[in-house]
C-alpha cells in the first residue's frame, strides 16, 4: 500500500493542488488547515510524511514541527516545509528543529513529487540500517533512536542523531559539508546559510557528546570525519 501523506496549509487551493498531484502518483492523503488540527491528525493517523506550511493559524508550522520532533511517537515522521521566499530565518529554524527538506512557494507539482519521493526514500533507507553501532565510548541504538556515552544516555535532536550516525557509518572517510547537507537534509545545492547549519549541529553535538566529542575531527575548509583513536 502506498505511503500516507498529511498536507497542512491554510490555503485550501494549495491543499487541493498538492492532494491531487500526490493521489495521481498513488499516494494516500490527509488534509489539515491549521497547526492544531495538523498536530492532532499527525498523532492520531501517524502519516509516513508531512507537507507542512510555516504560516498557519492557531499554531504555526514551526511550533507544529517542534512538538512533533520532541515526542517519541512522532519524531521519526519526515517533514517537508512549505515556505515563502521572505521566510529565510524561519526556514533555517525549522531545519534546525529537524525538518527534512523545504520547498519555496510558488513550486511546481513535479518538484513537490520529486522531493516527497526523495525524502521517503531516505527515510526507508535509514530503517534498513544496522540496529546497533558501537565506537569507542559511544553506542548508537537505531531501534530506539538512542545514543549513550560510557553507558550514559545523550539527548539528541533528530538531525543531530542523523548527523552523528552518518559520520560513524562513513568509517573514517571525510564527508564534505555539501555531502552531509544532501544526505541528511536533501539539498541539491547548498548555499552559505545552509552550509553553516552543519557547523552549528557539529558544535552542539560535540558539546552533548562530551568525552566522545574527540572522535569528530574537523577537516579544514572541507568537512568532518569520525575517527576512533
Amino acid at each position: 500500500m502506498k505511503e500516507k501523506i498529511l498536507i497542512v496549509d491554510d490555503e485550501k487551493d494549495i491543499v487541493k493542488m498538492v492532494d491531487y498531484n500526490l493521489k495521481k502518483e498513488g499516494f494516500r492523503t490527509l488534509g489539515a488547515y491549521d497547526g492544531e488540527d495538523a498536530l492532532d491528525m499527525a498523532v492520531r493517523e501517524h502519516p509516513d510524511l508531512i507537507v507542512l506550511d510555516l504560516m498557519l493559524p492557531v499554531m504555526d508550522g514551526l511550533e507544529v514541527c517542534r512538538s512533533l520532533k520532541k515526542e517519541a511517537k512522532t519524531s521519526g515522521i519526515p517533514i517537508i516545509m512549505l515556505t515563502a521566499k521572505t521566510q529565510e530565518a524561519d526556514k533555517v529554524v525549522g531545519l534546525e528543529m529537524g525538518a527534512d527538506d523545504y520547498i519555496t512557494k510558488p513550486f511546481s507539482p513535479r518538484e513537490l513529487i520529486a522531493r516527497v519521493k526523495a525524502v521517503l526514500r531516505r527515510s526507508q533507507e535509514k530503517e534498513k540500517a544496522p540496529q546497533l553501532i558501537e565506537a569507542g565510548d559511544l553506542a548508537i541504538d537505531f531501534s530506539k533512536i538512542a545514543v549513550t556515552v560510557k553507558g550514559k544516555p545523550v539527548e539528541l535532536t533528530s538531525k543531530e542523531f542523523e548527523l552523528l550516525a552518518t559520520l560513524v557509518k562513513a568509517k573514517g572517510r571525510v564527508l564534505s559539508r555539501d555531502y552531509l547537507l544532501d544526505s541528511i537534509w536533501g539539498y541539491d545545492h547548498a548555499v552559505e546559510i545552509q552550509t553553516r547549519t552543519i557547523d552549528v549541529h557539529i558544535r552542539t553535538l560535540r558539546k552533548k557528546l562530551k568525552t566522545a566529542a574527540k572522535y569528530i575531527i574537523t577537516v579544514k575548509n572541507y568537512g568532518y570525519r569520525f575517527e576512533i583513536e
